[in-house]
């Protein structure tokens, strides 16, 4: 339903309990009028614990710009999400991620003769959330959407999208089957047991929806001679409360429809293309290719036909869409091109990582799909499902803050001289010491320095250079009688969130991580990190690394950085002179402004505090043997789902993933 807004109030209503200090009024202003006066390309240069979020916020209740905020993976997405949700409660703001808990995409192995079919396992309450995004853009001015880089692959035409939502009013004369029939054409599945997004209801004179968004239950009840008689909404759809409305709005439950009228063009252009491509195909000797081909495409135009969609229907969008060969797609980033032209605004958070994993997402798809399409598995138009290359994301990024403490060349080029700089943090903390030593004895040495901290209840973080030194070194210091653990890219993403709660809750002191310890990570109780092996120069090792891997001790007002290595590198200099460069200026500052340095304080969320240091679940306390005996175990799992699914909702995808696992274990015994 559109939202209608006063002209003469702001779009966008920011609400924090503190105001903009420290660097930050200089940075919204230049980023402000950067704005105002065309400006298209700006950096923010802000440094750990500076509020970059903040400003960006800042920014956007100034400007009255909706917004895009790209963010290089989900669990920093989401973080950024839940800060913009604070700073704006009565806007709309969004969450835009890819959908799938597992992804095996579509493949064709030559070597061994293998096809692996398309696999995925979808999270209902992410993909709830990227309908609710699309739709608030179509309806709403006042719109902030966080997402990681799947913002960039095909989800379909927006017009399409917006063109097939059909709109029904009170007093309305309607048969309720063609609404039923209407419905079935844009995806929803009838289903009169369940309630979930994308299923409706029809029984006797009484039709319930359940949107894709998943935010609403609209009730809609026929009276004589087809006439919608009444139309009610609720907010819920677990114990809903119906209230009157007028008319609402529906939008498709999936993104790839095709419009009824256009199908029978769309599949006539799909027979074009198989007919020449099958000419190819036998041209070149190629039979069982041929054959493949011409059973598939034959089967996907009967479905298309028939219901008008198929299985991976997002390979004929080119055709369903009718786009030129070889155009770009249709993103999430045409959805605010579609709704507000170049009205908007782009913030590619931790640019320095989001705009290289922009700059790759084309070429991994083309491999995969040239396999695909060269075995007959797939038409050529396939290749037209896909992400935006680096050239077509720069042609609809026109107005883009890049916001990063180390910001590649990259950005630094497209925004000069348009570079705001945000080095002093509100709290006064300042970067930390760094000390440099020899490597002799350096294990005995980091013992004893750990032990210090672990005295005063503070943590710390070990970074070192391979997976299996992460774990050797950390089983040792468990030795030592240390409490702790290792993170690498092994580490499943969840467990991950659970090892660094554990380390602010005290479940362990140290965490030893390999390329883990950078971007994103908000520790205040790290007062210590470790860099191991610093003078071995790589990406690992380089300036801009180390600078990030440093600044996880600057959120502790006793924070302080030890760099093991027996030269001193190119790298590491650097890296010591800017660190230097920007404690000189915060001291500068404290010392002007009359400020003590003070220490962050961040609340551990209730979920975090479900365990105590050392504490194990309590279902592992529990005797596999007892759980056999229970005669409980059906009802414990259905407890347990229950809870899953809330913990779903309300996006706790840790807690969520915990419960999933003990339902697992439960079912052997039930």
């Amino acid at each position: 339903m559109n939202t209608q807004h006063n002209k003469t109030m702001p779009l966008f209503t920011l609400k924090s309990l503190f105001l903009s200090a420290g660097d930050q009024p200089k940075a919204i202003d230049t980023l402000t009028d950067g704005i105002a006066d065309g400006v298209p390309f700006q950096t923010l240069v802000g440094v750990t614990g500076s509020g970059k979020t903040f400003t960006a916020a800042n920014v956007i209740a100034r400007t009255g710009l909706p917004t895009l905020v790209i963010s290089h993976n989900k669990t920093l997405a989401y973080q950024l999400y839940q800060e913009f949700k604070e700073f704006f409660p009565e806007n709309s703001v969004h969450y835009f991620v890819s959908y799938y808990d597992y992804y095996q995409p579509e493949a064709y192995i030559p070597q061994t003769d293998t096809y692996i079919d398309k696999d995925v396992k979808i999270n209902e309450e992410l993909d709830r959330l990227r309908h609710e995004a699309t739709q608030a853009i179509l309806t709403r001015k006042d719109c902030i959407v966080v997402a990681s880089v799947s913002c960039i692959y095909n989800i379909g035409s927006p017009a399409n999208y917006e063109n097939m939502s059909m709109t029904i009013s009170q007093g309305q004369t309607m048969p309720r089957k063609e609404l039923a029939k209407h419905l079935v054409l844009l995806q929803y599945q009838r289903n009169n047991v369940e309630k979930m997004p994308g299923i409706f209801k029809s029984k006797g004179e009484l039709v319930e929806i359940y949107p894709s968004t998943g935010n609403e239950t609209i009730r809609v009840t026929f009276g004589k001679k087809n006439t919608i008689e009444e139309l009610a909404v609720a907010e819920s759809s677990a114990s809903p409360r119906f209230v009157p409305a007028q008319s609402v709005r529906i939008f498709p439950a999936k993104y790839w429809l095709a419009e009824q009228k256009t199908v029978p063009l769309a599949i006539a252009n799909i027979k074009n293309e198989l007919h020449e491509r099958l000419v190819e195909l036998t041209k070149a000797n190629k039979l069982v290719e041929a054959q493949r081909l011409q059973q598939r495409t034959n089967y996907d135009m009967e479905m298309l036909a028939g219901v008008g969609y198929c299985h991976g229907i997002e390979n004929y969008s080119r055709h369903i869409e009718f786009r030129e060969p070889g155009s770009p797609p249709s993103t999430l980033i045409d959805y605010f091109r579609h709704a507000y032209g170049e009205n908007f605004l782009i913030v590619a958070d931790e640019s320095h990582m989001t705009i290289p994993q922009i700059r790759g997402m084309y070429h991994g798809d083309r491999a995969r799909k040239e396999t695909l399409v060269g075995y007959g598995f797939r038409l050529p138009s396939a290749f037209d499902n896909r992400p935006l290359t680096f050239a077509e994301y720069e042609m609809k990024a026109r107005r883009v803050i890049f916001m990063s403490a180390t910001p590649a060349e990259y950005e630094l080029a497209k925004s000069r001289p348009h570079i705001a700089e945000q080095i002093v943090r509100p709290t006064g903390l300042t970067d930390p010491k760094i000390s440099v030593r020899k490597t002799a004895g350096q294990i005995k040495d980091v013992i004893a320095e750990i032990k210090k901290r672990v005295a005063k209840k503070q943590r710390v973080l070990v970074t070192v250079l391979t997976k299996r030194m992460a774990e050797d070194l950390s089983n040792f210091l468990k030795e030592e009688n240390v409490k702790a653990h290792y993170l690498h890219s092994e580490v499943k993403t969840l467990d991950r969130t659970d090892t660094l709660h554990g380390l602010r809750l005290g479940t362990y002191d140290v965490i030893v991580g390999v390329n883990l310890l950078r971007e994103g990570l908000d520790l205040p109780e790290v007062s210590l990190v470790v860099i191991m092996d610093a003078d071995k120069e790589g990406f690992l090792r380089n300036k801009t690394t180390l600078i990030q891997t440093m600044g996880r001790a600057a959120r502790h007002v006793n924070g302080e950085v030890i760099m093991y290595a027996d030269v001193i590198t190119k790298s590491m200099q650097g890296a010591m002179e800017e660190t230097g460069r920007r404690r000189t200026i915060q001291e500068a500052y404290n010392k002007k402004h009359g400020i003590t340095p003070q220490q962050v304080q961040k609340t551990i969320k209730e979920r975090e505090k479900t365990k105590k240091p050392g504490e194990a679940d309590a279902f592992e306390d529990v005797p596999m043997g007892l759980l056999a005996e229970t005669k409980n175990v059906k009802k414990l799992i259905a407890d347990y789902t229950k809870e899953m699914k809330q913990a779903a909702r309300a996006l706790d995808f840790a807690e969520a993933e915990r419960l999933k696992r003990l339902i697992q274990k439960l079912k052997k015994f039930a």
